[in-house]
Parts: structure tokens; sequence; C-alpha cells
């Protein structure tokens, strides 16, 4: 029943059958454990896990898999570690990978490549944590070493490995290895290119100005691959290289792919403000309004003292705003009155 419950994100429900059930055993503490934290509610996960084992039941690797995926800062992760440590599942495969991807998450590649190094066991998914690792870090050299030296241990790449590697050859500007990767999957591991790879390889082209070999590429994909990433990859090159044709030719195209997500709408309104061609603008504008579309507002995020501050655009409700907007004030105002701007105005974009 407590299963049931958590399958249909009846927490609540759950937690009533849960404190009713005399002796727990570990699979009920997991359940609603790794319940909590596949709902999102983390806080109430980790202290679950608390009085788990404050009722003296021993964790098993399922258990510690739900506390890494639950921990949200650097220092709950580092003691979850040190339990997984302790409990002796260090050498477990599925939790170590999770480690390295949490750490690298958190921003310590040294900790998510040492995590890695140690492990006896590699499988993909532990070679693709780390291409990916370095890859979301802008390492895009780093990403192909690993990658090299996960073919000479005799691993095989899948379809997620690949996405990496591309992304990795996307953000180092890794254009000719970008395109023998991309050409590797069907030719050389005959896997068949997702939607994925195509974005991936659409945003490598494209940011290195090569709009007609990236529009080719679109071009090439099969419907069913056919999604809002690709055209949104090539719309924002668009609006970096201020390609005005091409952004309305694939703009309109990816209204019609897309016409209820606000997204695109925004990046092609973007990309014509950019380029002064406020008449397109303001038809894109009330294109939206006409079809109820927002854009969602943009956040930033900090972490200090192993805690989360997370700052969303045009919301004040930060207990320590008055401080914070001081701060600004005192170190930012100085070089936005030298770039003829005011704090103010920034903070009012919308």
């Amino acid at each position: 029943m407590i299963s049931a419950c958590v399958d249909e994100g009846h927490m609540d429900e759950a937690r009533l059958i849960f404190n009713l059930v005399p002796e727990k055993k570990v699979g009920c503490w997991n359940t609603m454990i790794g319940g909590y934290a596949r709902n999102g509610d983390v806080a109430e996960a980790l202290c679950l896990f608390v009085l788990m084992l404050r009722s003296c039941v021993r964790p098993n690797e399922t258990t510690m898999t739900s506390v890494l995926t639950s921990c949200d800062g650097m220092v709950e992760l580092i003691q979850a570690h040190a339990m997984v440590i302790r409990l002796g599942f260090e050498p477990n495969t599925w939790l170590t990978n999770a480690l390295i991807t949490l750490y690298s998450k958190s921003g310590d590649l040294c900790s998510a490549r040492l995590v890695f190094e140690l492990l006896k066991s590699k499988d993909v998914v532990s070679w693709t944590a780390m291409i990916v690792s370095y890859s979301n870090h802008g390492h895009g050299h780093h990403a192909l070493q690993v990658f090299a030296s996960m073919l000479v241990s005799g691993i095989k790449p899948d379809e997620v490995t690949f996405v990496g590697l591309l992304s990795a050859c996307s953000h180092a500007g890794l254009v000719n290895q970008g395109r023998r990767l991309f050409d590797s999957i069907k030719g050389t591991y005959n896997l068949n290119p997702k939607a994925e790879h195509y974005s991936c390889l659409v945003d490598i082209l494209s940011r290195a100005g090569l709009m007609d070999e990236a529009m080719d590429v679109v071009s090439t994909i099969p419907p069913s691959e056919r999604d809002e990433a690709v055209l949104m990859a090539l719309l924002g090159a668009c609006r970096l290289h201020g390609d005005v044709v091409m952004a309305n030719s694939v703009g309109e195209k990816l209204l019609e792919l897309e016409p209820s997500s606000s997204g695109g709408y925004v990046l092609l309104a973007h990309t014509y403000a950019a380029e002064g061609q406020w008449d397109e603008f303001a038809q894109v504008r009330k294109r939206m309004k006409e079809r109820y579309l927002k854009k969602n507002p943009g956040y930033s995020q900090i972490q200090i003292k192993g805690k989360n501050h997370v700052f969303v655009v045009g919301e004040r409700s930060h207990p320590q705003i008055e401080e914070i907007y001081r701060l600004l004030q005192q170190n930012l105002q100085p070089l936005m009155t030298e770039m003829g701007s005011t704090l103010e105005n920034m903070l009012l974009v919308d």
C-alpha cells in the first residue's frame, strides 16, 4: 500500500500508513525516503533518513542512493559520502556513479575525478558521468581524454556518452572532432542519432559561424527526431551572428513545431531586438499575448556555507534583500555609472 501511494505521489497518505507499521524493515524505509526524493521533498527525505538511523535500522545501497540524490549542498554531500565509506559501500558502482555526478553538480570536479579514479569496476555510466562532468564545466579536451581512456578499457559508449562528448566539443569549439564523433555514432557504433545529438551538432556548427552547414543538418533530421531543442540551438546561433533572415525562417519552423512554448517566441523577439528590427519584435510579442504566453523569469543561485540561495528576476522576498541591494549599490553602482546605466535599470529588466 505504501508503494502504491508513493507511485501516485500521495506522500501524505503513504506517511500515514508508514507510521502505522510497527516494525519497519529497511525496504519500508527505502520506499518512503526514495518517494520523498523523487517527489522533490529532499528535506523530508533526509529527515526520515536521520529517523531511520535513530531507529537502529542499517541502511543499504538503495537507501544511500536516495540519500545522495537528496543532498542539496556540499556539506550534506560530504557527510553522505562519509557514511557510504563507513558502511562499506564505496566499491558499489551504482553509488559511486551518483557521487561523481553530484560532486560535479556541486562544482567540485577534483572530488568527482578522485571518486572516479578510485572506482575499480567502472561501467559505461561511470565513464559517461565523468565525461559529462568535464563537458558541463567547459573542459572539452579533458572530456575527450576520458573518452579515449574509456575506449582503451574496452567499454563501448552509449547514446548518453555521445551527448556529453558533443556538448563538450560545442563548449570548446572543437568543430572537426564534433563532426567525427557525430559520424561515428552510426558509422562505428551502430547507434541511431537522437534529437539531442542533432541539437549538439547544430550548436557546434552554428557557434563556429557555419550557419549553412547547420541548416543542412537540420534538413536531414528524421521527422521523429526533429524537436524544439534542435531549432532553438540554430535560432540562438542566428541571434549570436545577427542572421535575421535565417532567424525568421528557423523561427517560423519552431513556432509551427511548438506553438505553445514561450521559449521560441522570446528568442526570436530578442534576435529582432538585437538587430533593431522593432516592428518584427512587436509582432512576435503580439503573438505571444494572443496565445497568453509568458516568459519564465530568469534566476541565479549561489551556495554559501553549504546553503543554496536562489534569486529570481523581480522577486524581493529574500529575508536579506535590503542588505543584498545595499552591497550591490556599493560595489556595482560605480561600474554601472561608467557604462551609462544604473543598477535599478538592470534589476528591472524582464
